[in-house]
């Protein structure tokens, strides 16, 4: 759960960190910024900021904010209403962001969340996005990922979202924000 001032704080700070990397956002996608702690209520750690740009049955462009070491927890886009899932493209614009999902595990990975220990993180296939990089995760398919030191912005483009559909290896997430009465 967050308190709306830590929900304002995130959102001023996601739009600073993309206002000083030159992207130029409405006051409309300022105040809109989806701020996702993913019912954890440790933001700093797992957690992301998103801007989403268009969202229609064909298509969804996104801007993903994370601070420094921030993590977005292992999940997948399962198939739906007769589609195979969602199929996203990450590309990094600033920072450096390890991307992990299904493949040969990385012999000495460079992340390792604190609940990885609890079977919350399962695939460790290791890719490094630096600025100008990007992959594609296939639908359907498990992947996490975490900012470098400095954090890191990550254009997301893919074909439909449906956040309410997620599937989270974490038995303890909830996709939707819990924000706290003042």
């Amino acid at each position: 759960m967050l308190t709306p001032e830590q929900i304002q704080d995130a959102r001023r700070r996601a739009a600073q960190v993309l206002d000083e990397a030159g992207f130029v956002l409405t006051e409309l996608e300022r105040d809109s910024i989806e701020v996702a702690d993913f019912g954890l209520s440790e933001l700093e750690q797992t957690g992301l900021e998103v801007v989403v740009y268009v969202n229609t049955q064909r298509v969804c462009a996104k801007e993903l904010v994370l601070f420094p070491g921030q993590t977005c927890p292992e999940h997948r886009h399962p198939p739906f209403d007769g589609t195979p899932g969602k199929e996203e493209t990450f590309r990094c614009r600033r920072g450096l962001v390890y991307l992990y999902l299904e493949g040969p595990p990385a012999e000495r990975p460079s992340c390792r969340p604190a609940k990885a220990e609890r079977g919350a993180y399962t695939v460790w296939h290791e890719v490094i996005l630096r600025p100008g990089q990007q992959h594609l995760v296939p639908p359907n398919t498990l992947h996490w990922f975490q900012a470098g030191p400095e954090g890191a912005i990550v254009s997301e483009f893919s074909t439909q979202s449906r956040d309410d559909l997620d599937v989270f290896t974490d038995p303890d997430i909830a996709r939707t924000t819990v924000v706290a009465s003042s």
